[in-house]
């Protein structure tokens, strides 16, 4: 007969348990290693704050910009190790919106968030 665990008063069947606690191993994996080197710089002509990540080798792995909240805003780009642009994407408020540019294998696909929201 197999156990249920309990957290916070709700019954958890062991196979969710089990997958919980791979998401937690995950996400603390995750953190551990996205620890990137980063500019910061408020900007007082539009209250963002600017930031700059990098690659190990130095090279800018993403650029864009967080309400004074934390929540992503305006155009952010993100790199390769080789400097070449992969994605260009567009926020409001932390909320995906407009076009999205991924670049796979040098090929342009571009995803319309400006439609899912209105279809939703």
């Amino acid at each position: 007969m197999l156990c249920n665990y309990y957290i916070w008063g709700i019954m958890i069947k062991p196979i969710i348990m089990k997958k919980l606690f791979f998401v937690f191993a995950f996400l603390i994996t995750v953190v551990s290693f996205a620890q990137q080197k980063r500019d910061l710089k408020l900007n007082k002509d539009t209250n963002l704050i600017d930031v700059v990540y990098y690659h190990d080798n130095g090279v800018v792995s993403q650029t864009g910009s967080y309400t004074t909240d934390g929540k992503l805003q305006g155009v952010w780009l993100s790199f390769n190790a080789e400097g070449k642009k992969t994605v260009s994407a567009n926020y409001d408020n932390g909320k995906k919106v407009g076009k999205w540019i991924h670049w796979i294998d040098g090929v342009p696909k571009e995803i319309d968030y400006s439609k899912k929201v209105a279809s939703l």
